[in-house]
């Protein structure tokens, strides 16, 4: 039988003084184990959400586009500035005297190796999102340029690159490194559930129990179930547009017809297959889909890159980092206030264009909504796999890794497109399709001009499915761990429930939005991501509290009473930094350090 009066020294001297548990006020019936006021508002509003959708979907488009463009007007600055200041916190904690604490603790250890934390980062770093948005972003931003470039130009095909890369490099995973800090922070250095509220200890203390701590987990139950969505959505767009491309165009099956109730059958398909994999768990179900997606995804990459035009793409690669990084805090405080100069060049988005001053709310505050609305299902990932690293290790890894294999996505699809673009003989094969139907048709257009269409079309399609299964069921554990108070181990009642609230929602915003279903996905995001970008700003704050408590500790003579204590101990190695800092203890067989606190 264990010591009860040994713990662990982060127990003894970093846990939060707390006996609360998580979970421990919750209702269990019928298969549920739920914290009733969260479960309860949040999933009454979200079913309510849904029958007004489908009730009255003709009005629902018209205030999903309306919500989409009000939000971006009224608070581009805020998403904008939000993110850049995002950037710049992760940078400054990487850099910083924090960057030396450990995730867990000084005794804190790794639950995985380097090799595999990083093969889990790449998976994390992928999804539906680069399918859709691979080969058709470049392809929209070289006839619709930004920096004054001119359209069709390959001084645009330039730009397309580097905006491209922009939307999908730093910013994203600045604000993934943030949320995921905080959640495994004071989960595994305080010693509080695995769940949003947990961040704002420092500010709440055991008000994050009550009602403050209701509301918290409310508002990250729909931006993490409005980003899921729009992940869905547009991979149902893009499965329903590759069969209608197999079938119609390749002609290897009777085509599919591009419509919506196909998306929403296709949604309804996939939810099936989620819930199974919902009840199969983690190891059987998720684990082997995401093993697959990241092998399907390699292969697809390797395909393209062989295939394709090889040595434009290993060109491509660099200097579309290079016109990234050289463009970086024009693109990044780019606020549509002087704009007319920026787009000279692009008919749609150029003085007297149809989209004149639409920029940001097509492209730049869409994305950076939902990267802020998606961080709750990346961040709590990341943050499960990153105990025992160093905040520095974990900044370094998370904001360059997953990016790397974004640039290498963007370079292979993005710059095989713009290729057959401003070639002779190909030019409009890929923009054209695009324009008339829509982004999901893109990556299937370019497939058209390579080898092993019917293959790589294919390929593609099961892995927008196998994404969209992880998506869905991953995402529905991350919203049953937050109606449960942060609750590890539930019954699958309530998974199940998210599966399908995810489908139900998916499909109303599909039916409700018709012909510009694009758009109603967006405005899901743009608008579940305001809320909660106030909501990440003030995380910055606790998150900070919680690391200058943490280094004060570390610091003590309490502290250094223990670690004197221990290292008397022959078996116990302290490595120290800045002087006499200790930022790691060990004992010589990797044993947990236990502390005596009999006393």
């Amino acid at each position: 039988m264990a010591d009860k009066s040994k713990h662990s020294i982060q127990e003894q001297l970093f846990h939060a003084d707390t006996d609360r548990e998580p979970g421990d006020n919750n209702w269990q019936g019928f298969g549920f184990d739920i914290n009733p006021p969260v479960f309860l508002i949040a999933g009454g509003l979200i079913v309510l959400f849904v029958v007004l959708s489908l009730a009255f979907p003709d009005q629902a488009g018209t205030v999903f586009q309306d919500t989409r463009v009000a939000v971006s007007d009224y608070f581009d600055w805020l998403f904008i500035l939000a993110a850049n200041i995002f950037i710049i916190f992760m940078v400054y904690l990487a850099i910083s005297k924090y960057g030396m604490i450990r995730i867990g603790g000084v005794d804190g250890e790794k639950e995985f190796s380097d090799i595999s934390w990083i093969a889990m980062l790449f998976s994390a770093g992928m999804g539906i999102g680069l399918m859709f948005f691979g080969v058709a972003e470049p392809v929209y931003h070289l006839f619709d340029p930004h920096l004054g470039a001119e359209a069709g130009t390959e001084g645009a095909g330039e730009v397309a690159m580097a905006v491209s890369l922009f939307h999908w490099g730093f910013h994203p995973w600045a604000i993934y490194a943030l949320v995921a800090l905080g959640l495994a922070f004071f989960s595994y250095n305080r010693g509080l559930p695995l769940t949003f509220r947990s961040v704002f200890y420092p500010v709440l203390g055991d008000r994050i129990y009550g009602w403050p701590g209701h509301i918290i987990d409310i508002f990250t139950i729909f931006a993490t179930l409005f980003g899921l969505v729009t992940s869905l959505g547009l991979g149902a767009l893009q499965i329903n547009a590759g069969l209608t491309f197999v079938g119609d165009e390749v002609g290897a099956f009777p085509a599919v017809p591009d419509a919506t109730w196909v998306a929403v059958a296709i949604i309804g398909i996939v939810t099936g297959l989620a819930v199974i994999s919902v009840y199969l768990g983690l190891d059987k179900g998720i684990r082997r889909l995401s093993n697959l997606n990241l092998t399907l995804m390699m292969i697809l990459l390797a395909s393209v890159f062989v295939l394709g035009p090889t040595l434009f793409i290993l060109g491509a690669l660099p200097q579309g980092i290079g016109a990234y990084i050289g463009n970086f805090f024009e693109l990044s405080f780019f606020g549509n206030s002087f704009d007319n100069h920026y787009f000279q060049g692009s008919e749609f988005y150029g003085p007297g264009g149809e989209g004149e001053g639409g920029f940001l709310v097509d492209w730049t505050v869409f994305y950076w909504a939902w990267w802020i609305s998606w961080s709750p299902f990346v961040g709590m990932f990341i943050a499960r796999i990153s105990k025992g690293r160093t905040i520095r290790e974990f900044v370094g890894g998370v904001l360059l890794i997953p990016v790397i294999f974004s640039f290498a996505w963007f370079a292979a699809m993005g710059g095989t497109a713009l290729n057959f673009e401003l070639a002779d003989g190909t030019e409009g094969a890929i923009s054209g399709p695009m324009f008339d139907v829509g982004e999901e048709l893109a990556m299937f257009a370019m497939f058209d001009l390579m080898p092993g269409t019917i293959v790589l079309s294919a390929l593609a399609i099961v892995l927008v499915t196998t994404f969209f299964v992880t998506s869905s069921d991953s995402g529905s554990l991350v919203l049953e761990h937050l109606s449960t108070g942060g609750k590890h181990e539930t019954p699958a009642t309530g998974r199940v429930f998210w599966a399908a609230s995810e489908g139900l929602v998916a499909s109303a915003l599909l039916v409700a939005g018709g012909d510009a279903a694009v758009e109603a996905l967006q405005a899901a995001a743009i608008a579940s991501g305001l809320p909660f970008a106030i909501i990440l700003l003030f995380m910055i704050y606790a998150v900070l509290k919680g690391l200058q408590t943490e280094y004060a500790i570390l610091e003590s003579d309490e502290f250094a009473e223990v670690i004197d204590e221990l290292e008397d101990d022959n078996d116990v190695v302290v490595t120290t930094q800045r002087g006499d800092l200790v930022t790691e203890v060990r004992t010589s067989d990797d044993r947990v350090v236990d502390v005596d606190v009999s006393d």
